[in-house]
Parts: structure tokens; sequence; C-alpha cells
């Protein structure tokens, strides 16, 4: 269901407690991205959206999706735990609508040169655009069902296999494409499409994931040798579509 951010300037799919499904920005605005040149630890990081957000004009509020990077993956506890003083900070932020959260969101374990602590890496926010094409956020998504935290809901648990990975991405995809649908969007308007997980992707990627993408596939995909942020979750993806990103210093 798309619900309407009317102080953010955007829709949003509903999704679970820490983090919405997607984002669409309205009419009259467009979404854009940043990310930081080296990703900031969170509290730090969140000083600084609020200062790119604010040089911009914009209120907090019109922040629409945000991507994290963790030490290693957590235990499905821990990684309740964790959303819970994430959530705290939206909440301090009044960017909550009455109790959902709009905030897309991807969270990740990066193998090589992992924080030391929990981090923002990149952030999307809403900001005003004349006649902008549409523009989104897809949420970060491995494999499990909507609305699940689950492990017994895992697609393929506990299983790494080549067929076991194709089945995972497969359904993952259907994720991405049920999103975007409900977001009255599509692969031709994804502009990034990003892949994160430890296990090769070559045997499959043309086959499963590239001609899937139609021309989205022109932009090719970006592959983050990084763990999804459960234990026992083994591949995720996101997608977006925009216009204008920009690094900025850490």
């Amino acid at each position: 269901m798309l619900i309407a951010n009317p102080k953010g300037h955007y829709s949003f799919v509903k999704g679970i407690a820490p983090y919405s499904a997607g984002a669409v920005a309205q009419a009259g605005y467009e979404i854009e991205h940043a990310r930081f040149a080296h990703p900031a630890p969170l509290s730090q990081g969140f000083d600084a959206v609020e200062a790119h957000l604010k040089k911009l004009g914009r209120p907090r509020q019109a922040l629409c999706g945000i991507e994290l990077r963790s030490p290693k993956p957590f235990t499905f506890r821990g990684f309740n735990e964790f959303n819970a003083g994430y959530v705290d900070v939206l909440k301090k932020w009044e960017i909550l609508l009455d109790g959902l959260n709009p905030v897309a969101r991807t969270n990740v374990a990066p193998v090589v040169n992992p924080p030391a602590e929990p981090s923002i890496y990149g952030f999307s926010y809403t900001a005003e655009a004349k006649d902008a094409p549409l523009t989104f956020v897809v949420a970060g998504a491995g494999e499990l069902p909507e609305g699940s935290l689950d492990p017994h809901d895992v697609v393929r648990r506990g299983e790494t296999s080549e067929h076991a990975l194709i089945e995972k991405a497969r359904f993952v995809m259907g994720l991405m494409e049920g999103r975007l649908k409900e977001m009255g969007a599509g692969w031709a308007l994804a502009t990034a499409t990003e892949i994160y997980t430890v296990h090769s992707i070559c045997g499959f990627l043309e086959r499963e994931i590239l001609r899937r993408m139609g021309r989205a596939a022109d932009h090719g995909v970006t592959w983050h040798y990084t763990r999804p942020p459960i234990e026992g979750i083994e591949y995720e993806m996101d997608v977006r579509g925009c216009r204008r990103e920009v690094v900025l210093a850490a």
C-alpha cells in the first residue's frame, strides 16, 4: 500500500517497524542520493545528513532512504535491538507518520574494511524539482518474505549451493519488482541496482538478473562484497531511480 507523506514530499510502501519497503517522490519533487566518501559512525552520520538537508533548505522529514554499514551481521535478536535505537532517532527527528516508518533502508556488513561501529554509507532525500520524472528508492531486501523477520522463513535456509543461490536471487528479484510496481515505477526508470553478497553471482547474473532488468541493464549492477545484516541471510538487493547523486566528505 502506497502511503502519502506530505511533510517529506514523497509516498512510501508500508514495510515493518525499522523501515519502509520504498519511497517515491511526489509531483514537483525528486529523490536525490548522496553517499559519504567513507561511512560515518551513526551519530556523526545523522549530524552530517541533517547538515546536508539544512544546506539545501530541506526539512529532516525529507529523508526517505538510508544505507547503513555494520561491523558484522546481527543475530535476529541483535538486529531487533539495533533497530530499536535506530528508530528512536527517527522518532526524535519527527519523521514517523502515524507510527509508521516511511524511510527505506539497506543495512549490510562489509567483509573488507568493516566499520568499527554501525555507520551511515549513504542516504536519499527529496528536493524541489519542477517537471521531474518519477524518482524512487527501493529498500534493501534479502531472501525473506515481505514483513517477516522470522529466521524460519528464509528461502533455502542454511544453503549456499549454486541452485540455492539462484532460488534466493529469483525470490529477491521478485521482491524488487513487486515494490517497483507498488510505487508505479519499473525497471525502465531504474538508474542504480545494487547486489550485496559474498557468493559469486557470475553463474546467474545474465539470466536471472540482467535480462529481467530490461534497459536498466544498460547501467549494469554494483556488486558489494558484503553480507546482509542478519546471520543466515545470504543475498540482498536494492534499486533506485534518480537523476542526481553526490559524494560528500565524511
